[in-house]
C-alpha cells in the first residue's frame, strides 16, 4: 500500500492506496507548533481508524508548501514505517515538458495537479485548486505547463473582509438561492459563491482567448464543489485530483 500526504497550509490530506484503489481520504490540521513525534501519533491513529496496518504500507509520497513541516512529517513517515517518503519537488518534473520561468520554483502541490490532469484529464487543461490560495494552472495542447494565476482563496478573502470591516461578521459558505442578496449575510455568501464562480469562468475565456483554442476545465481543493457548480462553463470536479497526481509521480519514480 500506498501512502499519500499532500501538506497544504491549511491542511494535510492524507490518502492510502491498495495498487489502483483509493482507500480514505483524512485530513489533519496544519500546525507548525507541532512536532514529528506528534505527526507520527495523529497518522498512526488516522491509520487505526480506517483500519489499515502499518506494517501493509510499503511506500509513502509527500507534497509539501510548508518547509518547516516537509522535515517534520518524513521524519514521522520513517519513525512509523521505517522509510522516509518520496517527496515531490522541480526534479519530479524530469521528462515533462514545463515552460514557466524559473521552473525550481514550482509549488509541489501544482506539481501534482498537472501531474495528474494530463495522465487522468488529457491536454489542453485548465486546473483550478481551491485552497488557501485559488491556483489556476494551465497545460497547453503539446502537454507543457505554461504558468497560470493565484488569487486568494474563498475562506481567507471572506476572512479579510470580516475581519476589517465592522459591520460585517463572519458567516456559513451556503449558496443562496439568488444572486442578489436580499440581506448582509445573503450578500455575502453571493459575493465569494457567485463572485467566485463568475471570476473562474472570466480566467478561463481569458486564458482560451490567449491560447487559440478551448481547454478541458478540472477542479480540486475544500470549496471547489460549492462553487463551480455555480459556473456557466462545463467544470469537472476530482477530489483526489492531488492525491492522484501524487500516486502517479511515486508509480514513475519507483518504476
Amino acid at each position: 500500500m500506498l501512502l499519500a500526504l499532500d501538506v497544504g497550509n491549511t491542511n494535510v490530506t492524507i490518502g492510502v492506496y491498495d495498487r489502483e484503489e483509493l482507500l480514505f481520504v483524512s485530513r489533519m490540521a496544519t500546525d507548525s507548533a507541532r512536532m514529528e513525534d506528534q505527526y507520527a501519533i495523529e497518522l498512526l491513529d488516522i491509520l487505526g481508524l480506517h483500519k489499515v496496518d502499518r506494517e501493509a504500507i510499503t511506500g509513502a509520497v509527500l507534497s509539501s508548501v510548508v518547509p518547516k513541516l516537509t522535515e517534520y512529517i518524513s521524519a514521522a513517515v520513517k519513525r512509523i514505517f521505517g522509510f522516509r517518503p518520496l517527496v515531490v519537488s522541480y526534479e519530479s518534473l524530469e521528462g515533462l515538458k514545463i515552460s514557466i520561468r524559473h521552473p525550481e520554483t514550482t509549488g509541489p502541490d501544482l506539481i501534482a495537479g498537472y501531474v495528474a490532469a494530463k495522465e487522468l484529464y488529457g491536454c489542453p487543461c485548465i486546473v483550478i485548486d481551491m485552497g488557501t490560495a485559488t491556483t489556476i494552472t494551465v497545460i497547453d495542447k503539446e502537454g507543457a505547463l505554461l504558468g497560470g494565476g493565484i488569487v486568494p482563496g474563498v475562506g481567507i478573502s471572506l476572512d479579510a473582509l470580516t475581519s476589517r470591516a465592522a459591520l460585517l461578521s463572519s458567516i456559513s459558505l451556503d449558496t443562496p438561492a439568488h444572486v442578489i442578496g436580499r440581506d448582509t449575510v445573503e450578500c455575502l455568501q453571493s459575493g465569494m459563491v457567485y463572485g467566485t464562480a463568475s471570476m473562474l469562468d472570466g480566467f478561463c475565456d481569458r486564458i482560451e482567448e490567449e491560447l487559440g483554442y478551448p481547454c478541458r476545465v478540472v477542479a480540486t481543493g475544500g470549496l471547489a464543489g460549492q462553487v463551480v457548480r455555480c459556473c456557466r462553463r462545463k467544470v469537472e470536479l476530482s477530489d483526489t485530483l492531488l492525491l492522484d497526481g501524487l500516486k502517479l509521480i511515486y508509480d514513475r519514480e519507483k518504476h
